[in-house]
Parts: C-alpha cells; sequence; structure tokens
C-alpha cells in the first residue's frame, strides 16, 4: 500500500458558500484536518498506538494551503496523501483535493509534524518502526 492513499470524502454544502457563491476558505482547514487524522491510520500508525507503543505522538507545526479551483454547493470531493519528507524529529504530509466526480484539482496542502514526547514536552526522534512504515510512503510531490 505504497505512495497516495485516499483518506477522505465529503461533500460541500450550501453553508460552506461565501458571498461570492464558492466554498469560504475557512471550510478548507477541517476537510484536510480530518484527512490527516485518517492518514495516520491509513498508514498503520494510529495515533492511539503512537503513544503506547513508541512513546511519542505528533503535534502540527505548520499548515500550508494552496487554493487552486472553486468548490461550490453539491460538489463532491476526495482527499488523497502521501508523505514527501522524512526528518529526523519531523515529517511532511502532500494532500490533494480532488473534484470526485471529474478528478480536478482543487487545493492542496502541506503539513509538517513534529514528533514529540509528552513527557519532557520537547521534540522526540522519530522511531526507527515508525521511519519504516513511512518510508513506503514517499512520493515526490510538486
Amino acid at each position: 500500500m505504497a505512495g497516495w492513499l485516499e483518506l477522505c470524502r465529503g461533500v460541500i454544502h450550501p453553508w460552506h458558500q461565501d458571498h461570492f457563491g464558492h466554498m469560504n476558505v475557512r471550510h478548507y482547514a477541517p476537510f484536510f484536518d480530518d484527512a490527516s487524522y485518517h492518514l495516520w491510520t491509513r498508514m498503520d500508525l494510529a495515533y492511539s498506538h503512537m503513544q503506547a507503543e513508541h512513546g511519542v505522538h505528533c503535534v502540527s507545526a505548520q499548515a500550508t494551503t494552496r487554493f487552486v479551483k472553486e468548490l461550490v454547493a453539491g460538489d463532491l470531493i476526495v482527499i488523497d496523501g502521501a508523505v514527501t519528507r522524512i526528518g529526523t524529529k519531523s515529517v511532511t504530509f502532500h494532500l490533494r483535493m480532488h473534484h470526485a466526480d471529474n478528478g480536478d484539482l482543487h487545493a492542496t496542502y502541506d503539513l509538517v509534524e513534529v514528533f514529540f514526547d509528552p513527557a519532557s514536552r520537547t521534540s522526540a526522534p522519530m522511531p526507527a518502526p515508525v521511519r519504516e512504515k513511512l518510508a513506503a510512503h514517499l512520493v515526490n510531490a510538486p
């Protein structure tokens, strides 16, 4: 199951629209946030097991959204994602929001997550078994 993983599907509702008649930028974040939670589980690295098995969890350090094409009420979306960079204490993900019917790209989301030791409240080295699972999903993304 290497590379890109489907993470989330959704529908754009009328309450997502702004006064211009398309989805307001503030509504992209919840879709991408939900997808990023699913990303860990899809890579067999569930949050619920990360701390118990490895003594760490991740915290979001940076998130960048790029808006490509407007969405309107009734549009169906699918979000996929993959790993684009593996550091010593952090990992970068690239998520893409596509139209479910025609595949058009509507937005991208780059997320840097840092491994964190909750006992010391500091960043922590990435555990080797986690690195191995992340590496299976490493892609070259724009």
